[in-house]
């Protein structure tokens, strides 16, 4: 990853309105990675990412951050929410197996590149094989001396099976024989083995579904198949043989260990002091089993042990009811990057419905051009969405973003429901369409909370 920090938020500004400080944030531990990579060996083991906590309320962006950070970086990349974690001896699953999904990730990673590396070998593999369905190599007797005769024969055969082949290839090659029927062993991949897992047992699970995996026999049977969709089945299969699986774990671990990201998505709901009773004892545990995590330990998993140290992890939450300092001291003191994200205002709406790449308006306009309807947003139209959705946020329950969301299917669901009938394939949203499809309900405050 070798974008410069500015870079970076370029790309994030394509998506996510406002927001700077975070975007500068992120942006600024992602190029530290890029930086360390460039230190001693001796220094770089000294340099511990600085892991940073995103606090805001909900639909603001924090999670979008952490979703288009997933798509910009060539890095091993997890989202995980920390409710989905209790303290052991709790229902749940056990914290260090988020570093095993991690690692499952960074496997998935490598192997896409590696997979990207020996395409054209493996193609070549294919069309050997395929080559080898359509011209079959005769079958070999028993030795005979009254044969040795033939052996002249034998060549000019050969010969002429070697011309006949070549020629198959060019035809193959062409795209002429697309549609020749083949027959192919589809390998079927057994029935999995339902193994118990229960707290800290996610890697035991796994390892002894591999082992089943191995003990159980690989059914095959012929298929007939056409040699487009044959190619597909085969080269599969090629690029699998060609890929190095220790090499793959190796680099997967190496690059988990040292570019790895997770983006802890919720970690207010696991605040909150301890009563000594209930779910805040599980709270705190999950907090003291997060800690070793952050901090650096090892974990195993099957690809072999991984060290946490330089894993950088993103922290997000609404904190509504607690506040950072409501955090074990300890996990408080590894996450020593804050920042606040914002409450969105009017002209933060409107430029979520109009700035972004994949805006909503643009969404929706482009599924109901599928149908051959025209929806045309006006200015003033997007103004009366912007306006209406602050006004819900303010007045009720504020859920940001996500509330456009509600305000616009209300406003295009009779389209939509109409779309593939109308006779008027060109339907105009302007301030008076909007308000009448949500005047009714906007008059009626006790059940617009429902609705909108």
């Amino acid at each position: 990853m070798d974008m410069t920090p500015k870079q970076i938020v370029a790309e994030l500004d394509k998506y996510i309105v406002g927001q700077n400080a975070a975007k500068k944030a992120v942006a600024v531990a992602i190029r530290n990675r890029w930086r360390r990579q460039q230190l001693s060996a001796e220094l770089r083991a000294d340099v511990t990412p600085k892991n940073i906590i995103l606090i805001g309320p909900t639909g603001v962006g924090k999670t979008e951050i952490a979703r288009r950070l997933a798509q910009l970086v060539g890095a091993p990349f997890i989202k995980v929410e920390a409710t989905k974690f209790t303290e052991v001896g709790y229902v749940g699953r056990d914290v260090e197996s988020i570093i095993r999904d991690l690692t499952e990730a960074g496997i998935g990673l490598v192997k896409q590149e590696m997979r990207a590396q020996v395409q054209v070998k493996a193609r070549e593999r294919v069309t050997e094989r395929l080559l080898d369905m359509l011209v079959p190599t005769p079958k070999i007797g028993p030795w005979d001396p009254e044969q040795e005769k033939g052996d002249k024969q034998d060549q000019e055969d050969q010969e002429r099976r070697a011309r006949t082949r070549e020629k198959m290839k060019a035809k193959l090659e062409a795209g002429e024989l697309e549609d020749r029927i083949v027959e192919l062993n589809v390998e079927q991949k057994a029935s999995p083995v339902q193994i118990f897992s229960n707290m800290g047992m996610e890697n035991m699970d796994v390892d002894l579904q591999g082992m089943f995996d191995k003990i159980m026999p690989r059914g095959g049977q012929p298929r007939q198949l056409a040699i487009k969709d044959a190619r597909k089945f085969l080269m599969e299969q090629e690029t699998e043989a060609l890929i190095d699986r220790a090499a793959v774990a190796e680099q997967a671990v190496d690059r988990v260990e040292n570019h790895g990201i997770v983006f802890l998505d919720e970690i207010d709901k696991v605040c909150g002091p301890s009563s000594g009773h209930g779910p805040d004892v599980s709270r705190q545990g999950v907090q003291r089993d997060l800690l070793p995590v952050v901090e650096g330990t090892t974990v195993n998993t099957k690809h072999g042990p991984v060290k946490t140290d330089h894993i950088l992890f993103i922290a997000a939450g609404a904190f509504h009811t607690s506040k950072p300092s409501d955090l074990m001291p300890e996990l408080q003191g590894r996450f020593p990057i804050r920042v606040e994200l914002t409450d969105l205002t009017r002209a933060d709406f409107l430029r979520v419905l109009t700035e972004p790449k994949h805006a909503l308006t643009k969404q929706y306009a482009e599924l109901l051009k599928t149908e051959g309807v025209e929806l045309d947003f006006t200015k003033d139209g997007i103004e009366a969405v912007a306006e209406i959705a602050f006004e819900v946020n303010r007045t009720h329950q504020n859920i940001g973003a996500r509330r456009l969301h509600t305000i616009l299917e209300k406003v295009v669901e009779e389209v939509s429901y109409e779309g593939p009938d109308l006779a008027q394939k060109r339907v105009t949203i302007d301030g008076k369409f909007v308000r009448d499809k949500l005047g009714e309900i906007l008059q009626r405050e006790d059940l617009s909370k429902f609705i909108l």
